[in-house]
């Protein structure tokens, strides 16, 4: 190789890391692992940032996997620090408090992509089924949000009269119903639509809306009302 041909190699630029081409040219511009490789920060000196975060992502499926895991499933991945795990749990939370901040903001609460993105935020790291309810105003503000009946992996036990008292407890005039499935899959089971219907029954006859009934797999969500299952 010639010194002229050896110049031009040396003074090649080095690829630019995932941090400097998202201040130079935005977060747009990167790739899932590579915003995530930033979120994570320096590697474990066995381990880069951007393994770790390649591995992350195959491991669970994508990023809206990643952030759905609790601290015990992320702690089980090789040279993923307390530190790191932190980061992705404070990246969830910062999350949800901006989409609750957005519809504190706007006043009114329905069943908009909004809601049901903010409900699967709320749910996203849980590994038992959970049922809840969004109790509203009659102009549909916010008065309380309640995770209502725990269970097992795969079944809550839901009571429609503790739901029925919780409404006049709160003095609600309509309902956002929720619960997820632990399996990932948000498609509704014949159990889910005929608790609702169960629901719907017991919450009319005090004059409660039931709005819409959410399913969450993970941070995927279905509305049983656009379905037309209410």
């Amino acid at each position: 190789m010639s010194a002229t041909q050896n110049a031009r190699v040396v003074g090649l630029p080095q690829q630019e890391e995932p941090r400097e081409r998202m201040l130079r040219a935005g977060a747009g511009s990167l790739r899932d692992v590579e915003l995530l490789s930033v979120l994570l920060g320096p590697g474990n000196g066995q381990r880069s940032a951007s393994v770790l975060a390649r591995d992350l992502l195959k491991r669970f499926g994508g990023v809206g996997g990643v952030l759905s895991q609790d601290a015990r499933a992320l702690g089980g991945v090789a040279g993923l620090s307390a530190a790191k795990v932190a980061a992705l749990i404070s990246m969830r939370e910062l999350l949800k408090r901006a989409e609750r901040a957005s519809l504190d903001k706007e006043k009114v609460w329905s069943s908009s992509k909004k809601v049901r993105r903010h409900i699967a935020l709320h749910l996203a790291h849980y590994r038992q089924e959970v049922f809840g309810a969004l109790f509203l105003s009659a102009r549909h503000h916010r008065l309380a949000m309640e995770d209502m009946f725990f269970g097992s992996v795969d079944r809550a036990a839901v009571y429609p009269r503790e739901v029925l008292r919780r409404c006049l407890q709160h003095n609600a005039a309509a309902v956002i119903l929720y619960h997820n499935h632990p399996s990932g899959v948000p498609e509704p089971s014949q159990m889910d639509r005929d608790i609702t219907e169960r629901l719907v029954a017991v919450l009319t006859e005090i004059d409660v809306e039931v709005i819409d009934h959410v399913v969450v797999g993970r941070l995927r969500t279905v509305s049983m009302a656009e379905r037309g299952m209410l």
